[in-house]
C-alpha cells in the first residue's frame, strides 16, 4: 500500500534564509524511494503553537499517514519539536524513539541528545528527526520497516 506523508522542516536558520535546508529535502527523498507519497511539505521556524497547527493540518485535514519532522529536537532553548509533538498526540511509541538515537550516534555521539519522539494521533504517525542531514537519514532509514507495519495497523 502507499502511504502519504508530510515533511515538516522545523529550523529558524532555514526560515531566515541564513542556510539551506539539506536535511527535509534528504528525508523526502528517502520516503519517496521507500515508496510514500509526500503530499505536503513546509519550513518552520521554531514556535511551538505553529508547529501544533501544522501538524494537526496534516493529520487531520490532509489526513497523511505519516509525518515527519525534521530539526528542533535538541535542547536548546527554541528546540520544543518533542513538545509540539506531545501536546496533539497523545500516544507515543517509545521504541521508535529509542531506535532512531541509538541508530544516529553512529554519526555523532551527541546525538544522544536529541529528544525527539515517535507519536500517534488518530490514524497518523509522527516522527521528529534531526535537522542535520547526515543524523536525519540515520534515524529514520532503520525504522521504516516498522513504521509500515504500524501504519498498517493504525489504518486497517
Amino acid at each position: 500500500m502507499v502511504y502519504d506523508a508530510a515533511v515538516i522542516t522545523v529550523s529558524d536558520e532555514s526560515f531566515w534564509g541564513r542556510r539551506a535546508d539539506e536535511a527535509g529535502p534528504a528525508v523526502v527523498e528517502i520516503l519517496e524511494q521507500a515508496g510514500y507519497r509526500v503530499a505536503y511539505t513546509t519550513l518552520l521556524q521554531k514556535e511551538q503553537a505553529q508547529m501544533e497547527r501544522e501538524l494537526i493540518h496534516a493529520a487531520d485535514q490532509l489526513k497523511v499517514a505519516l509525518v515527519v519532522t525534521v530539526g528542533g529536537t535538541g535542547i536548546g532553548p527554541r528546540d520544543v519539536t518533542p513538545e509540539a509533538t506531545a501536546a496533539v498526540c497523545p500516544r507515543v511509541v517509545p521504541g521508535l524513539g529509542e531506535a532512531m538515537r541509538a541508530a544516529a550516534v553512529n554519526v555523532s555521539p551527541r546525538l544522544l541528545l536529541s529528544r525527539g519522539v515517535a507519536a500517534i494521533r488518530g490514524k497518523t504517525m509522527v516522527l521528529n528527526v534531526s535537522g542535520n542531514r547526515e543524523a536525519a537519514e540515520a534515524m529514520l532509514k532503520p525504522i521504516l520497516e516498522p513504521v509500515a507495519i504500524a501504519l498498517g495497523m493504525l489504518n486497517k
